[in-house]
């Protein structure tokens, strides 16, 4: 007989693993107030210290031209367009002192499939970061980008990675993902990595000792059952790896893009499929809100239904803003936000150690 709906979620506030049937049957049928308490208590067990963290950095887009097509995306642009753009180093060092100077101690650096950059334009990027400012993590590219990188250099992804990480890349954020389906892969990013062959990226990213993000954008062409599929993909890789830091869904923003007129989710539906992340990634540690795509209120409610971090500050976005979709803040702003959800805001990097500002230690958080 099946359980009930309070026992599913009984079930997952004490730690016991619910299948995707059982994840499925939440997301369809629990009251949202049941569903925030419970995965709130996930949270509470994960993390019972008075604090909820967030970081601070850029998201610096080394250019528009991608050759993915993918039918979500406002913001990537053809070589031949007129606004189309290849970052120059004078400008991107500008970014990264901006960033500094706000307290920031990495860049989100991301770009598209540029049809004309091999493994040597990056290690040559990557080693004149490392050199101009040693102390800038480097959390850059996404798997479908290296995946694209090995293609066009001709080379096998491990040794890609491997001379990546070499020349600087210090961890792979996971954009790309977008649901990791392939029959929805196909309809909206046809010309990108496969799901296997994301899974993959990450896979040998974290056996050469990497560290990155697992993410979800949700709220397309997906049905419900395959956002849980999505999730139990990334659980099983996360068994056998353990490399993921952190997972972060977020909702398809349609404006200006090929699905413009889908139904756009609103907080609802986010945080229901939050807190249901919540209780079936069991062997993530870490969740982060999406403040970005649904604004700061909402952003605030993450951290009651199941998120124990608020991402980042997020000097610089241009591919959500693209949508026509901006939500823009300062640290005091988002620190207060914590504040009013009942935690005290503490600072961390990419790998979840706490930093005390200015130039203080980082010390491990409650991670397993």
């Amino acid at each position: 007989m099946p359980s009930s709906i309070s026992n599913l979620l009984e079930r997952a506030v004490v730690g016991d693993r619910l299948s995707a049937d059982d994840a499925l049957r939440i997301l369809h049928n629990a009251e949202l107030a049941s569903l925030a308490r419970a995965a709130n208590a996930v949270t509470q067990r994960l993390h019972p210290e008075p604090y909820r963290t967030y970081n601070i950095d850029r998201n610096i887009n080394y250019t528009n031209i991608c050759t993915s097509g993918c039918r979500f995306c406002a913001f990537s642009r053809h070589a031949g367009d007129t606004d189309a753009y290849l970052i120059s180093r004078e400008d991107l060092f500008e970014k990264i002192r901006g960033t500094i100077d706000l307290g920031g101690n990495q860049i989100l650096l991301q770009g598209g499939l540029h049809p004309g950059l091999d493994i040597e334009w990056y290690e040559q990027l990557f080693r004149e970061i490392r050199e101009n400012f040693p102390e800038i993590n480097i959390h850059g590219l996404s798997p479908p980008e290296i995946y694209h990188i090995a293609q066009i250099s001709g080379l096998p992804l491990a040794t890609v990675i491997a001379r990546l990480r070499d020349a600087g890349l210090g961890s792979l954020p996971g954009g790309g993902a977008e649901i990791l389906v392939d029959r929805v892969r196909k309809k909206v990013s046809p010309c990108k990595v496969s799901s296997d062959g994301w899974l993959d990226v990450c896979r040998q990213w974290h056996r050469q000792g990497g560290r990155g993000t697992a993410t979800m954008m949700f709220g397309h062409l997906e049905t419900p059952a395959e956002r849980i599929e999505h999730l139990e993909r990334l659980r099983d890789l996360q068994d056998e790896t353990s490399g993921f830091t952190a997972f972060i869904c977020w909702t398809f923003q349609p404006g200006n893009t090929d699905l413009a007129g889908s139904p756009k989710i609103g907080a609802f539906g986010y945080l229901r499929m939050l807190a249901v992340s919540r209780l079936f990634l069991d062997n993530f540690q870490n969740l982060q809100a999406s403040w970005v795509t649904q604004g700061l209120d909402t952003g605030q409610a993450a951290l009651l239904f199941g998120a124990n971090d608020m991402g980042s500050l997020m000097i610089e976005e241009n591919v959500v803003a693209a949508t026509g979709t901006k939500f823009r803040i300062d640290e005091e702003q988002l620190r207060r936000a914590i504040t009013r959800a009942g935690f005290v805001p503490r600072r961390r990097n990419v790998f979840y150690h706490l930093v005390e500002p200015p130039g203080g230690d980082a010390r491990p958080m409650n991670v397993s």
